[in-house]
């Protein structure tokens, strides 16, 4: 399922090492530069909106690593002292920028790739990390407005929504309206595990598969496949395991409260 509003866009740092030696990216390439053109370290860091005392810094790691001097500077005379850049230091930045120019060509190559928005916007979900163990990624099919919560409907896959009740204030704030993009979090021990035919009072109630059980010293976790691609986890204690008859490859129902569903959107 694709995202709406602006594409995802490829962005990277070009960033040079010399022997394993970290030497910089962009930020003290351009430092190096106006050294080149200020004729002063002062000077230079001022107009990067950075410390003396960092300016140097950086320029001292980059001599270190370049086992050689980028930077040389003159100390008093006349015109109280400067700085100059050394050749080396000079042809490293006509290096660096034809590699930085041929690093953008390369992006902008990725970006052109059919597909690639809807590829990047899963590697984004995939690489989302949260405490809750249950993720679901979709689309908000359907919105009511309430005096103080209002309740919303995700459609993680066709035929396949969930619900959560939030407040009036947060939904205002995450900007949610039919059609937008946002996930819905659901902890483990939130979920509820039934057996067999039954009415419940829990607005989200998913049937599957048991796909795997993992038992713990006192809490098993059971996770449910529930079709379109999507599983629920649970984390219930071992008696209820054995009670219900819970087994791989038999029939469970999860279940869990609107109110316990956490909703976001993606930055």
């Amino acid at each position: 399922m694709s995202e709406a509003g602006p594409p995802l866009e490829l962005q990277g740092n070009l960033w040079l090492s010399v022997a394993g030696q970290s030497v910089g990216g962009h930020g003290r390439f351009a430092l190096l530069g106006l050294i080149d053109a200020c004729g002063s370290i002062s000077q230079a860091a001022k107009r990067m909106g950075m410390t003396y005392k960092n300016a140097w810094d950086a320029v001292d790691a980059m001599n270190t690593a370049a086992g050689e001097p980028l930077v040389a500077r003159s100390v008093g005379g006349r015109g109280g002292g400067g700085a100059r850049l050394t050749e080396r230091g000079r042809q490293l930045i006509t290096r660096f920028e034809e590699v930085e120019r041929a690093h953008r060509v390369f992006l902008q190559s990725l970006q052109a790739t059919p597909g690639l928005d809807e590829d990047l916007a899963l590697i984004r979900r995939i690489g989302m990390i949260t405490s809750a163990r249950n993720q679901f990624h979709g689309r908000v099919s359907a919105l009511a407005i309430g005096a103080v919560n209002d309740e919303v409907q995700i459609e993680v896959a066709p035929g396949l929504a969930l619900v959560a009740t939030i407040t009036h204030g947060s939904v205002e704030s995450l900007g949610l309206a039919v059609g937008v993009p946002a996930y819905a979090l659901v902890k483990a021990s939130s979920v509820i595990v039934a057996q067999g035919e039954g009415r419940y009072s829990a607005r989200n109630q998913f049937s599957g598969t048991v796909q795997r059980i993992t038992e713990g010293a006192v809490n098993d976790e059971v996770v449910v496949d529930i079709g379109h691609g999507c599983s629920v986890v649970a984390v219930i204690t071992r008696a209820s395991t054995a009670a219900l008859e819970l087994r791989e490859g038999g029939r469970a129902t999860m279940l869990f409260k609107a109110s316990s569903v956490i909703v976001g959107i993606a930055p």
